[in-house]
């Protein structure tokens, strides 16, 4: 067998495990629970970790790209962050010949770090709550009347900022439209690659240990923030230099103890920890289910040519990555919810809720009908967007339907249409349109098995027969100028797309007889028809709904800590170094090592390979200061902090601030955290910062970045 079960014996939690932690938890760091906090044992102060009128913490963690977070580690702007989070960089940086990915990257000096045109950072500069003045006025008004209000209100609290010319403000609700916040941020552009471990450490265990524990993978990468002479954001340019941030983090490299305290401090996605009952029971029996199905057959085909093709390894490494992600996670949300009894705990809090306020009553009966109403519809819209995104052939013939639309509606100037052919040729340069038939092919016939009739367009039956579908949507592939297979005016959309654009009445009247784009359109008219509109209708009302049901848990439950739901912004959460006790008879200890990356190698392999030289320092345990207490080097550790997508290359902070981890993941068996924190089960996982600086200075001989750095020893 490729993947043991490997059990941590390196601590033996008790069968019952105590948690000090009582709330989880994503805080807005200018409102932090910080008594209990201290109380877990912080050291510093809330002032330390927020501060807008002095360096603090928050100068060193930024928004990576839009999604992930990074954070400073050094007084020239050495960026840390995932390496999944940088993945997509270095795959573009990479090549058959010049593979990054399998053999890693590390710049000698500064003149060898790379540029990545159009990657961002964000610093939040300042947090301020905006509620009474973004709902001023609108208290007495209905829901159009009263969301054209807030917007009008939402531009007038923008304007009264004095913002620098590199600032913009961003202003947010929270709790569901009860609370709102501005974000004063300042983003930089001039962002180079300087070092990244092979996949073989970065994404080491790939998609059979992602979302599992125990993990042994340096998911990490490192960039640079560059700025002009004044330490200000400009667009790439040689003469930048170096940022210098107002504040960085120190590294520690002491070791860990059970129950130390941490917190992770970045920017998460989206969680909806106050729904009814019902909404979670939706997503644990109908539509997670549905997604997971969607993506599980397109994520076969898919490896199974990955695995025989290094340039299609090379082209899908980052999709395949991404598409994977979630598949595992929603496994994972789903047992979870099901073994932490989310669904009945929802249940009892909603009883108590009424015992309390019987004015709650109402509201859940509502929600309870609409819901129920919405749950064709809504598993159908699950499909549907699902099959739309991993066929994505489908995916292409919709770009060109609504290239179509533009054009015939007079739409489509000279920029519209240099953006679109843009944002094509980038799609097509890891696009198989061959491989993707396949994948195609399978979709529509799962689409087709299960959807009800109603939903579907006429005579959409005939696709249920997987066999047939890929031999007809391979002849229809070839022939398609969708697929840059199929040529018109003597080139393909891959090989001179300006060429194939030349006369775009002669492009439309070629794609509207291309079947893969009339049954692409056929299935978008159906859903648009028979589902969207009646979807958006009823969550309309139960979006109005939840903000009401989430003003009245916050005021009838006060003995609750409230933290609103993660939206992108910068939060706070914290915990405990913890392991866990998943399953009966099944003790996870809260860190790995070096030993145990031996233990899963696997020789060639695509997910367990190891490099040479990382066994090399293994076996002559040339591990300088980096081994810990057990006479290893840590790789992971986990904790009780409250993460989720968004955090991925969080830094992990010690009592006093200092830098011990890296985020990464969360265990599978708490995943279902997004809609319910469970401390019993939620732990995220971290890459230590041990491993990290061994490494870099060990295994890639980068000696140069480490003189950067204020290790704590």
């Amino acid at each position: 067998m490729k993947r043991r079960n490997i059990l941590l014996a390196a601590v033996i939690l008790p069968a019952v495990m105590a948690f000090s932690q009582q709330y989880g938890g994503m805080w807005i760091p200018t409102e932090l629970n910080e008594k209990e906090m201290k109380d877990l044992g912080m050291k510093i102060s809330a002032k330390d970790i927020f501060d807008p009128a002095k360096p603090s913490i928050k100068d060193a963690v930024v928004q990576f790209n839009g999604g992930c977070t990074a954070e400073i580690i050094s007084p020239q702007g050495l960026l840390l962050t995932n390496h999944h989070c940088g993945y997509g960089q270095i795959q573009k940086h990479s090549s058959v010949g010049n593979d990054y990915l399998t053999d890693g990257f590390w710049a000698k000096n500064m003149n060898g770090e790379l540029p990545n045109p159009g990657v961002t950072v964000d610093f939040i500069a300042d947090i301020k709550e905006v509620t009474g003045a973004v709902l001023a006025g609108t208290q007495k008004l209905d829901g159009k009347n009263a969301e054209d209000l807030i917007k009008k209100n939402i531009e007038r609290v923008r304007a009264g900022f004095k913002l620098e010319p590199w600032q913009k403000v961003v202003v947010k609700p929270v709790y569901y439209g009860n609370k709102y916040y501005a974000y004063v941020i300042e983003t930089y552009k001039d962002i180079r690659l300087v070092g990244a471990p092979p996949s073989s450490i970065g994404k080491f265990g790939s998609d059979t240990d992602n979302w599992v524990w125990p993990r042994h993978t340096g998911d990490f990468s490192m960039f640079r923030i560059y700025a002009d002479k004044n330490n200000k954001p400009a667009e790439y340019s040689k003469d930048n230099v170096p940022y210098k941030p107002k504040y960085f983090l120190p590294v520690s490299i002491k070791d860990k103890q059970e129950n130390d305290f941490t917190f992770i401090f970045g920017f998460p996605g989206r969680t909806t920890e106050y729904l009814p009952a019902i909404a979670v029971e939706k997503i644990m029996t109908d539509i997670d289910p549905a997604m997971i199905g969607v993506r599980e057959v397109a994520l076969k085909t898919l490896n199974d040519k990955m695995r025989a093709d290094d340039e299609t390894r090379i082209k899908y490494a980052s999709k395949y990555a991404s598409v994977a992600n979630y598949w595992k996670k929603w496994i994972g949300e789903v047992e979870g919810l099901k073994k932490s009894d989310a669904v009945g705990k929802k249940k009892s809090y909603e009883k108590m809720l009424i015992a309390k306020n019987p004015q709650i009553k109402p509201t859940i009966d509502r929600l309870n009908a609409l819901y129920a109403e919405q749950a064709p519809y809504a598993l159908n819209r699950a499909y549907y967007s699902e099959v739309s995104r991993n066929a994505e052939t489908l995916s292409l013939a919709n770009q060109y339907i609504n290239f179509i639309q533009s054009y015939e509606g007079g739409k489509m100037t000279d920029d519209v249409m240099t953006a679109f052919k843009n944002r094509l040729a980038g799609f097509y340069e890891n696009y198989s349109g061959e491989l993707d038939a396949k994948v195609t092919a399978e979709l529509l016939a799962l689409y087709a098995e299960k959807t009800p009739e109603k939903f579907l367009p006429a005579n959409f039956s005939q696709l249920k027969d997987v066999q047939k579908n890929i031999d007809m949507v391979e002849n229809w592939s070839k022939q398609s100028v969708i697929t840059g297979r199929g040529s018109l005016n003597g080139a393909t959309v891959t090989s001179d797309i300006n060429k194939v654009f030349a006369n775009p009445q002669v492009l439309i009247a070629n794609l509207k007889n291309d079947p893969l784009l009339q049954w692409a359109g056929a299935m978008r008219n159906s859903y648009l028809t028979t589902t969207e509109t009646k979807y958006n209708e009823l969550q309309n009302e139960i979006d109005a709904l939840q903000k009401t049901f989430m003003a009245q848990q916050m005021s009838t439950d006060k003995d609750r800590q409230f933290f609103p739901d993660a939206n992108s912004t910068l939060r706070v959460a914290y915990g405990q170094v913890k392991g866990s006790n998943p399953r009966d008879a099944v003790y996870y200890g809260y860190q790995t090592h070096l030993d145990g990356v031996i233990e899963k190698y696997v020789p060639g392999d695509y997910e367990f390979d190891v490099p040479a030289k990382l066994v090399n320092l293994y076996n002559a345990k040339d591990y300088g200061v980096y081994k810990d207490k057990t006479g290893s080097v840590p790789v992971n550790f986990t904790a009780t902090n409250h993460t989720t997508g968004g955090n991925s290359g969080s830094p992990a902070l010690d009592a006093h601030g200092n830098l011990i981890g890296l985020n990464f993941d969360r265990q599978w068996e708490g995943t279902m955290s997004d809609i319910n924190f469970d401390p019993r089960f939620s732990r995220n996982i971290m890459v230590d910062t041990k491993y990290i600086l061994f490494i870099v200075d060990k295994y890639a001989d980068a000696k140069w970045l480490l003189n950067e750095m204020k290790i704590v020893k």
